[in-house]
Order: structure tokens, then sequence, then C-alpha cells
């Protein structure tokens, strides 16, 4: 089976498994989030900022590398969408954090949508480096590779299962503050990750998702870092 054509298949069933990774939360877990984040402004500087930096971060990196074309990147969405956010957020005076929602679902649909990447092959450009490890993978050209979209795939996995744990748990730090959680082993798992990539550098070995990787690790940091305590929670966690 064509290899684009299935990681469409794997692009749906992320945003399928994200889906019912937030009703979940929602419905099953019942857990109360703030509303803002689902009203559609709001969703909408969300679609958009994450659409437009998906293809800038992507295509960047993409000449970057010397190569031409069109190119998404899931980390250039997710920067995107978090600058969108927190531009309407200062537009529109809403001080509260809106975030939390979105922790599992992010967790979720990027280890699913990074198994699309794997199975894409070498015309997806998010293969790792040669190496002579026992899992390298050979994708075509008889070169065995760094399966790094199932390093990245597992690790958000990992995440997801520790904070459903959490959410069992009740435990309201995590839940508030879950998706700054998410977003902080997000980067630093990928800025690990991107030592294995065949990009193009920016800044001595860094490449753009290195300094990517970076700056949404620290935004994560100073969001944890100034989070308010949240209140004693019993059958109901907010977030």
């Amino acid at each position: 089976m064509d290899g684009a054509f299935l990681h469409a298949i794997f692009d749906v069933a992320a945003w399928l498994s994200a889906a019912a990774a937030g009703w979940w939360l929602a419905r099953g877990a019942r857990v109360s989030f703030p509303k803002q984040s689902t009203e559609w402004p709001y969703v909408a500087a969300l679609v958009f900022g994450a659409g437009l930096s998906a293809y800038l971060f992507g295509t960047l990196n993409l000449w970057l590398s010397g190569m031409t074309g069109l190119a998404r990147s899931v980390e250039g969405a997710l920067a995107g969408g978090i600058v969108a956010v927190e531009l309407y957020k200062w537009r529109h005076g809403i001080a509260l954090r809106t975030g939390a929602r979105f922790a599992l679902p992010l967790a979720v649909g990027i280890a699913v949508g990074r198994i699309g990447c794997y199975v894409a092959g070498l015309d997806d450009f998010t293969y790792g480096t040669p190496t002579s490890l026992p899992w390298g993978h050979d994708f075509g050209d008889g070169v065995l590779r760094h399966p790094v979209q199932l390093y990245e795939s597992l690790a958000m996995a990992a995440f997801a299962a520790l904070y459903i744990i959490a959410v069992f748990r009740r435990s309201g730090s995590i839940i508030a503050n879950g998706f700054y959680l998410a977003l902080l082993v997000y980067g630093l798992q990928r800025f690990a990750w991107e030592f294995l990539k065949p990009y193009g550098p920016v800044i001595g070995p860094l490449t753009l998702f290195h300094l990517l990787s970076l700056a949404i690790a620290a935004y994560a940091a100073v969001m944890l870092a100034t989070a308010p305590q949240p209140k004693a929670l019993h059958e109901r966690a907010a977030a």
C-alpha cells in the first residue's frame, strides 16, 4: 500500500483518537475544563495558528535541509497554536489558563500520528540517521536508520499512560497543569531525537526543530513555575 495513503489513514486515526481521549476525559472521567477552550473564536484562532505554522516550519526545515517543496510539521503546528491562543487570550483579556483540556488528546494524537510518519517511508522525511543498532529500520533504500518516529510515539504514549493514572487518582495538580507537562515532555524528548535526524543545522549542530523544541520546553517550564495552586478536588476535578 502506498506510504502517503497509509500516512493519511494514520492522520485520520490520530485525530479520531485525540477526539476520543478528549471525550473520555469530559464524559468518562468527568473532568471539567474551562468553557473558553471550546468557544468557536478560540477554536478558530487555534486552528488558524496551528495550520499556518505547521506549513511554515515544515517547509522552512525542508529548505534548510537543501530540499524544495512544501512540508508540514506537528511541532510547528503546536508552536503556532500556542502563539495564536495566547494572542487571542491577551486580546480578549482572558487570564484563565485554558490548555488543560488538550493534554491527553495531544499526547495520544502524536503517539498515533507518528506511526503514520513511520509507515510513510522515505518520502515523509521524518526518518532518522543511519544506525547499526539491532532495531534499525530499512525505509526502502537498504540503509538501517533510527526509527525516530517510533521513539517519539513511545515517549508520548508513556506520558499519556501516566496522565491517565493521574486522572484516575484525581490528581488536581497534574490535571490542571497537564498541558504544560505534555509540552515539557514533548519539547525535551523531541530535542533529543533531533540529534538523530538528517536535518540541516541552523546554529552549530542545532536544527530548526532543536530551537523550536527548546522554545516549547521553556514556555512549558515558565507556565509550570508560575502555575496557581489548584483548589481541593472531590468528586470532580477542575482544570
